[in-house]
């Protein structure tokens, strides 16, 4: 009795052993972070991944403990808070402990427990350190130079000090009303650009995090910060008025050095005005335009200890930008790839034009010899002109120049006559493939002297296509590198012309990014602008962050429906509701004030279909039919928060919108709207105006019209975003694939095979207007390759990829696709290949995730043999000539006929 019973305990501990060795608890995240520094966040979110080999894995429930003491949470012990057994499978979850304390870091880790009762090993310990999480903590003072904003040097600022005990760790909290640049001992801290990210300034700053524990010495020691202007204080003009912003000044910082010495003792070092200050060799810095650099000016050693400060002086307090200083969290911009010059030309005595071979946003390094006051200059564009000589006429357009200290795009570099010279842009970006350098003094050059940065917000890639269409596959590339330099914080339309945040730009691409990046920090941060600038009326300007233009114009409900958009499709693709929470209010005003001003339910406020080939849509029609998009997403977010008198309110406006288009605009016996334009027939279809009977038949017309139209595309920017879609989503896939694939104008395989590398703002190659290089407003055909021919859904009823739903289309003319995407939970891949008579098609679904998949095939086989239903597959509907399997987590192989 007594062995049976040991025997019965071994073999339950090994097949506890076995269940736990077959899931790992993996990519742990805090504020969909890996191990966040400087947090405010009094409810941190967590999420995790699961790492299983075993097919079907789903978890059941879990575990999570929060402590500060690291080794004890290792073992699954928290002294801070456990949250107990929570029986739930999705993510994120929400800390929901004691009050959070500032200055701490937070261990924390994870386990599951699988269906059958058996539990994971605890995860690796992950951690989050708290910021200052109420601005009652700060110590330092707001200080600069001058109170002058028109001073063009940018001012550098020290402060040395002495640490007299072992240091056990220290931290650098910085707040600044501008750009700055961090140096401790001689060396710059981090590897962050352009922080901290822009803001509405006078409403909300961000302040940044730094663990300098390894840059400081027990001893003496000296802290440096050069500032930038940035849009704080925009010294160029434009059309948009940013050098008459409410809150422009003079650049200003705060700055906490909090030292925790081994004995437990606190020393906090701050600003005040006992630091020096002086002019930096920055003589001119532009977000906008370009950066001007005298090496002369140098003054090595200001950022180290000992330093002879002669004809410094001492800062001087002045007030904080606003009231709400809070931290910032999410993906900084970096310079995040170096790019070599592909060629360099030389055109005349003292001129060399660089190509590197592609258009991107950043900045070039420069590393030169010469004699001292040979003063270069560094102009960059986009084209050249018919000669071969820089071109720069195509986005100077909006510029306003008072003189020509200025120069658009265009950095200026004085040698110090001392060796090499270095210069590298610190506050300013630019977008540009060429270079043209010229010299007022004789210079030896070659490609290696100049090389590039492609700087964005250093989001991490979770999307990858390839297919054998080759121009397929840099139609994607060039989407996602227009993307990418078009995301500094915030999603903007160009990184030259204008550099801003357009809304309507930004809502159109806003599944093309979250396909392909890990975006939400960035957008989370560009809804708090959203938050920042939405008027008590509800209205909201057409960019943000803004110093006051865009409430005037293009503002309507076609381009500021990012306030419920872009939260809507964060929830889709995450799961996680808070984005919605944050911003329901809003939405609600947003859409209450459109309900006041048009109470018929039909709008003609916006800019409409921007860009059009040809044809014109009329404004109100685009306009209400985003009217009614609103609407829907508020109905159905009210319904998802609990707040059900609001759902039936917003779902009978967004019913009332619908009757009131279709009153209006359909034609039921024709199935046709309007003058059965494209971009009315997709827009209907897309986003849902349609009733449920006539669908076929706006179809049906939709395709007449695009076959009448030569398979090519004739939309403007809100067209892009339906055309495709509407057709592949409502039988038309083979279609869509054809308008998607053409290579002769007006399409996105025109620019490729013209030897674009970025999208373009016009179709016309030779387009008058509207002509930046690098714009990402036409980027929905890269989202379009995940859903028609990867087939990748998120599931609105299960989202955050927790069910994804596949609907892959195997179209002629392409023999092969792959699309990958991480999720929340995992890797999803969706691949087929077609064989001579037949498909083989793969599916990846991540651990603790299942799948809805729709083939639309005669004979299906599932590892070689006849599919069936076994405990992975569920043949859920079989009828007009489609299979739904529900499908486990797992790896399958389909052979489809």
């Amino acid at each position: 009795m007594n062995k049976l019973f040991l025997s019965v305990l071994f073999l339950a501990g090994f097949l506890n052993f076995q269940v736990s060795a077959q899931v790992k608890v993996t990519n742990l995240k805090c504020e969909h972070l890996q191990n966040p520094i400087g947090l405010d966040e009094p409810q941190p979110r967590f999420t995790w991944q699961l790492d299983s080999e075993q097919p079907g894995f789903l978890q059941n429930a879990f575990q999570l403990v929060v402590g500060t003491d690291e080794k004890e949470v290792a073992s699954g012990k928290g002294n801070i808070w456990q949250s107990g057994t929570v029986n739930s499978s999705v993510i994120p979850a929400i800390y929901n402990g004691p009050e959070l304390q500032p200055f701490t870091r937070y261990f924390w880790s994870v386990r599951v427990e699988d269906e059958n009762g058996n539990w994971s090993d605890w995860s690796e310990v992950s951690f989050f350190e708290t910021g200052m999480m109420d601005m009652a903590n700060w110590k330092g003072k707001w200080i600069t130079d001058t109170h002058d904003y028109n001073v063009k040097p940018a001012p550098y600022f020290r402060k040395e000090f002495s640490a007299g005990k072992k240091i056990a760790l220290a931290r650098v909290y910085i707040a600044v009303a501008g750009l700055y640049e961090l140096s401790i001992n001689g060396e710059r801290i981090g590897d962050h650009r352009l922080d901290p990210t822009y803001t509405r300034f006078d409403r909300r700053n961000l302040y940044v995090t730094y663990d300098v524990t390894e840059n400081l010495q027990q001893g003496e020691n000296a802290v440096g910060v050069l500032l930038g202007n940035g849009w704080y204080n925009h010294q160029s003009t434009a059309v948009w008025f940013f050098d008459q912003a409410p809150w422009r000044a003079r650049p200003k910082f705060c700055l906490d050095l909090r030292i925790t010495y081994s004995d437990g003792s606190v020393e906090t070092i701050s600003t005040g005005q006992d630091w020096q200050t002086a002019h930096s060799p920055v003589i001119f810095n532009s977000i906008y335009t370009a950066e001007h650099y005298d090496a002369r000016l140098e003054q090595p050693g200001w950022d180290k200890p000992g330093f002879e400060a002669d004809g410094w002086r001492n800062a001087s307090n002045t007030g904080a930008p606003s009231q709400n200083i809070v931290a910032q969290a999410l993906h900084p911009i970096r310079n995040v790839t170096e790019i070599p010059a592909v060629e360099m030309k030389k055109q005349g005595e003292r001129t060399w034009l660089f190509d590197f071979g592609r258009n991107m946003a950043g900045v070039t390094k420069m590393k030169v010899s010469g004699t001292e006051g040979t003063t270069i200059r560094l102009k960059h564009v986009e084209r050249l002109d018919s000669t071969g000589r820089a071109d720069m006429s195509n986005i100077d357009v909006h510029y306003r120049p008072t003189d020509d200290s200025d120069p658009f795009q265009t950095d200026i570099f004085i040698l110090s006559g001392n060796g090499e010279d270095e210069f590298m842009p610190r506050f300013n970006y630019k977008g540009f493939q060429y270079v043209e350098v010229t010299s007022d003094k004789p210079l030896e050059l070659t490609k290696d002297n100049l090389t590039a940065y492609f700087m964005h917000s250093d989001v991490p890639p979770v999307g990858k296509i390839h297919s054998s269409n080759s121009t397929l596959n840099k139609i994607w590339e060039a989407a996602n590198a227009s993307y990418l330099s078009n995301l500094f914080g915030f999603p903007t339309d160009c990184p030259q012309r204008e550099k801003n945040g357009w809304t309507g730009d930004a809502h159109i691409a806003i599944e093309t990014g979250l396909y392909n990046y890990e975006g939400i920090t960035v957008y989370e941060k560009w809804l708090d602008d959203h938050r920042d600038e939405q008027q008590p009326n509800g209205v909201i300007p057409a960019i943000i962050p803004t110093s006051g233009w865009g409430y005037h114009w293009a503002n309507g409900p076609d381009w500021t429906s990012t306030i419920a958009i872009i939260p809507w499709n964060i929830y889709l693709f995450y799961g996680d509701s808070r984005i919605l929470e944050q911003n329901y209010d809003n939405i609600k005003r947003y859409v209450d004030y459109i309900d006041e001003n048009y109470p018929s339910g039909i709008t003609d406020w916006g800019l409409g279909d921007w860009v059009p080939v040809k044809s014109v849509t009329p404004k109100e029609f685009t306009s209400s039919a985003y009217y009614f998009v609103d609407a829907t997403i508020l109905s159905k977010a009210a319904k998802l928060l609990g707040k059900t008198k609001d759902a039936e309110k917003y779902t009978a406006l967004a019913d009332k919108i619908k009757t009131a288009v279709n009153e209006k605009y359909l034609d039921r016996k024709a199935g046709m709207y309007g003058s059965g334009l494209q971009t009315e027939l997709s827009v209907a279809l897309h986003w849902g105006l349609v009733p449920d009977e006539l669908i076929s038949k706006v179809a049906e017309n939709l395709a007449k019209r695009v076959e009448a139209d030569n398979k090519h595309i004739d939309v403007g920017l809100l067209g892009t975003k339906t055309i495709l879609n509407a057709l592949s989503e409502n039988g038309y896939p083979e279609l869509a694939y054809e308008v998607a694939s053409q290579e002769t104008f007006p399409s996105w395989g025109w620019w490729i095979v013209n030897g674009a590398t970025t999208f373009y703002e016009n179709w016309p190659l030779d387009a008058s207007r509207d002509i930046s290089m690098n714009h990402i407003m036409f980027g929905e055909i890269n989202a379009w390759y995940y859903k028609a021919l990867g087939g990748i859904f998120p599931d609105e009823t299960r989202p955050g990829f927790k069910n994804v739903i596949l609907k892959p289309n195997f179209v002629p003319g392409l023999e092969q696709f792959e699309a990958t995407h991480e999720g929340p939970y995992g890797t999803i891949v969706s691949s087929w290949k077609k064989q001579r008579r037949s498909v083989e098609y793969t599916v990846e679904i991540p651990a603790n995730s299942t799948a809805t998949l729709v083939l639309d095939a005669g004979k299906i086989r599932e590892s070689g043999k006849p599919l069936d239903k076994n405990e992975l597959i569920e043949i859920a509907e079989s009828k007009n000539g489609k299979v739904v399997l529900k499908l486990k987590s797992g790896n399958y192989s389909f052979g489809l006929e």
